[in-house]
C-alpha cells in the first residue's frame, strides 16, 4: 500500500521527498490451534503536502487501497485498515 499510496499522489502532482513520506505497520498475530495467523494490519502513514494538494490527497488516500495488488490479495483473509496524519506546507 505504501508504494501505491506514493504513486497515487505522484500521479495527482503530488511530489514528496522519500525522508518526509513515512509509514508505520502494525499487524496482530492470532493463535489458530498449533500455528498463528495475521488477522489484522493497519498502515500509518505521516507526509506533508502543499496546502492546495490537501483535496488531492486526500481523494489518492481514498483510492489507493483498491490499486494495491498485496491489499486486492489479501482483504478478504486480513483485515486492512489506514490512517494518516497529513501535515500543510
Amino acid at each position: 500500500m505504501y508504494g501505491t499510496l506514493r504513486r497515487a499522489l505522484d500521479a495527482r502532482g503530488i511530489e514528496i521527498a522519500p525522508e518526509d513520506y513515512n509509514a508505520e505497520v502494525e499487524g496482530r498475530i492470532e493463535g489458530i490451534g498449533r500455528t498463528i495467523r495475521i488477522t489484522s494490519i493497519n498502515v500509518h502513514y505521516e507526509f506533508p503536502v502543499p496546502a492546495d494538494k490537501r483535496e488531492a490527497a486526500d481523494r489518492a488516500l481514498m483510492v489507493h487501497p483498491q490499486g494495491c495488488p498485496a491489499h486486492e490479495s489479501v482483504k478478504d483473509a486480513i483485515e486492512i485498515t489506514w490512517t494518516a496524519d497529513i501535515r500543510e506546507i
